[in-house]
């Protein structure tokens, strides 16, 4: 199936985005706590520009700032937004946040588009279409062995020691603060791998699936099975993402590392 319309509009999504982010104050943001960390007064304009542009007539909707409407269950094509994945990043001035947008038709993640604007770099990509950055071709790496892998590793799981397992001393490990960052960064061929033990939601995951699987690699839920996204649950117990060539060693490793977890954690949604 050809994605081009909607590669284009995701494009033309991101684009509005950037051009809002640009035109805030970071130093005057309005910031309030809720539930899971910090929500600002941009991810907020951010997720009301995409929620105003991306669905279109019999498309659904679920964002992490928008209150999740169930009816999206009964529809084939539903867009998943992070309108700021990387908010404490974003806030402490690191370039490791992005605006994540995916597409998802039958529980499939077919389209997806990342923007890092600190950095200056856009992630596009749907399958049979493969991926680019900045407006050119990348792929997944074609690594085939776990010793030596360029694997990105959550900052805050590593401060936590939670990567301290000497399972994990084969890798050259790098700490990157949003999850669908790295996924875009993993797409790109930029690190071999990236994997989190720890819950995530399908918004966090939902662009960089997109771009992970059309860039020619593997993302899979802890089991090593494929994701299925427009769950009533959206919550993952975590995740695993890299090159086809180097999923089921990776696949072994987090099954030694997570046994027996689930794959979805029931819980109430907080609020936006």
């Amino acid at each position: 199936m050809s994605w081009h319309d909607e590669l284009a509009h995701v494009a033309q999504g991101l684009e509005l985005s950037r051009q809002a982010l640009a035109e805030l104050d970071h130093e005057q943001l309005e910031v309030r706590d809720k539930p899971g960390g910090p929500v600002s007064e941009a991810d907020l304009r951010v997720d009301a520009i995409l929620h105003e542009h991306l669905p279109r007539a019999g498309e659904a909707w679920l964002s992490e700032e928008t209150e999740d409407d169930l009816a999206r269950l009964k529809h084939e094509r539903l867009w998943i937004v992070d309108p700021i994945d990387g908010t404490k990043s974003y806030l402490a001035g690191r370039p490791e946040w992005c605006v994540s947008v995916g597409l998802v038709e039958n529980g499939q993640p077919v389209v997806g588009g990342i923007l890092n604007p600190s950095r200056d770099e856009l992630f596009l990509g749907a399958a049979g279409h493969g991926v680019t950055l900045n407006g050119e071709p990348v792929a997944c790496s074609e690594r085939t062995e776990l010793a030596g892998a360029s694997v990105l590793a959550s900052r805050s799981e590593r401060k936590r020691g939670e990567w301290d397992d000497a399972r994990l001393r084969q890798f050259s490990l790098r700490s990157v603060g949003s999850v669908a960052y790295k996924l875009a960064l993993v797409a790109a061929g930029q690190a071999d791998a990236t994997f989190t033990l720890q819950p995530k939601n399908e918004w966090d995951v939902a662009g960089g699936a997109a771009l992970v699987e059309a860039a020619g690699g593997r993302i899979l839920d802890l089991t090593g099975a494929p994701l299925v996204l427009n769950d009533p649950v959206v919550r993952l117990s975590g995740l695993q993402a890299s090159g086809s060539s180097l999923a089921p060693a990776l696949t072994s490793l987090v099954g030694e590392l997570a046994p027996d977890r689930p794959v979805r954690m029931p819980g109430k949604r907080p609020s936006p």
